[in-house]
């Protein structure tokens, strides 16, 4: 049994000697000192959502319209909020969900991350736009659990090879994400001209990759521009299909979940196709405008199909409430995004870790404090709407 909420003491302790949190505690107020220390490129592309940024408020408001209900006398003491989700164990049910180009808040990108999930017991999803190698980041984390996230690239060769690489790499969860076939209007991004990619950014896997790397007359270190100019049109611009899914299955022997799902019959179409599991997610707001918060629509989801498949969930995700919050409303885990990328451009590893810790030690407590000792207890009747 693992004692999370004990960083709030470690903390308190600190202090006595003058020392103080590498930055603040509280994850709702990471955006604003991001804001002031990162650059304004790689601040944007983090923070900003599609178009008006509605989906991205959407989000919040959804979990503002839930209120826990804490309980007395329950014996609360001491926690277990340890669970396994497609044969993945983990100390809290959080993940690091997939989120790309993590070198343009800090150079050791997913190293660090990677080196920082491990240290913590929490599990890792690697994005296919990662700014290191599959097997750079794999060899960062060690003995820990790792997924790998997928933008499914057009060459069938290709698309095989990542997934022979990431399966030797020892990822053991496919996370296939749908919606982002192709990048929404993303006025922070526009504004400023601002896009990864094109500058060669967050392509490691694809360039180190050897069936990307046949395609291409020159290799990519001759030749960037036209390895860029390989790579973009052949991960995004094309969406795919429901009966395009066997293909996957035919080359990843593990669990496969689809990542972007909001609508319940979608939800009830992946588990027709044999899928292990969805995220419930709306891309933290990033790729529809006006779209429904994800918190409105996991209730719905979970009933129709958490008895076959896992459910999991992200968009949003700032407290150790928001993680209650979800949970009791029928996700088994969720992904964590923005705050943790916030942490590594604000202290690395370091940073990742602090972030980290504090939202494992806030979720703890609050699971105590409101009358709980495993995350199982976690259902409906925990809640109230506001």
């Amino acid at each position: 049994m693992t004692n999370l909420g004990g960083y709030q003491n470690e903390i308190y302790l600190q202090g006595l000697g003058g020392q103080l949190p590498i930055f603040t505690t509280d994850a709702t107020a990471l955006e604003a000192v991001a804001r002031e220390r990162f650059e304004s490129g790689p601040f944007g592309y983090v923070e900003g959502g599609a178009g008006s940024g509605a989906t991205v408020l959407a989000n919040r408001e959804a979990f503002d319209r839930w209120r826990i209900v804490p309980r007395m006398l329950t014996d609360a003491t001491q926690r277990d909020l340890s669970t396994t989700v497609l044969g993945t164990s983990m100390v809290a049910p959080v993940m690091l969900g997939p989120v790309g180009v993590q070198s343009i808040v800090h150079a050791d990108g997913e190293l660090a991350t990677a080196r920082a999930a491990a240290s913590l017991g929490v599990p890792m999803v690697l994005s296919t736009a990662s700014s290191h190698t599959i097997e750079e980041v794999a060899e960062s984390n060690g003995d820990g659990q790792r997924w790998f996230q997928l933008y499914w690239p057009n060459d069938n060769e290709v698309t095989v090879s990542i997934l022979s690489r990431a399966k030797a790499a020892g990822f053991s969860v496919l996370v296939v994400t749908l919606d982002t076939w192709t990048l929404a209007w993303r006025t922070r991004d526009l504004d400023g001209a601002y896009l990864p990619f094109i500058r060669g950014i967050g392509t490691a896997i694809p360039f180190s990759d050897p069936a990307f790397r046949a395609g291409l007359a020159a290799t990519p270190e001759d030749d960037p521009t036209a390895a860029i100019l390989h790579w973009i049109p052949m991960f995004t611009g094309t969406d795919k299909r429901w009966d395009q899914l066997p293909f996957l299955r035919e080359h990843w022997d593990g669990p496969i979940v689809l990542k972007g799902i909001q609508h319940v019959d979608d939800a009830r179409r992946a588990g027709d196709a044999g899928m292990d599991g969805i995220v419930v997610s709306n891309h933290g707001g990033r790729q529809v405008d006006g779209a429904v918060g994800s918190l409105d629509v996991l209730p719905e989801i979970a009933a129709a199909v958490g008895d076959r498949m896992a459910v999991l969930f992200d968009s949003g995700i700032r407290t150790g409430a928001d993680v209650v919050k979800a949970l009791a409303l029928g996700a088994r885990a969720v992904l964590l995004g923005r705050p943790y990328v916030y942490g590594l451009g604000l202290g690395g590893e370091d940073g990742v870790r602090h972030v980290v810790r504090s939202l494992l030690a806030d979720l703890d407590l609050t699971v105590g404090l409101s009358g709980h000792r495993t995350v199982t207890e976690l259902d409906s009747g925990v809640l109230r709407r506001g």
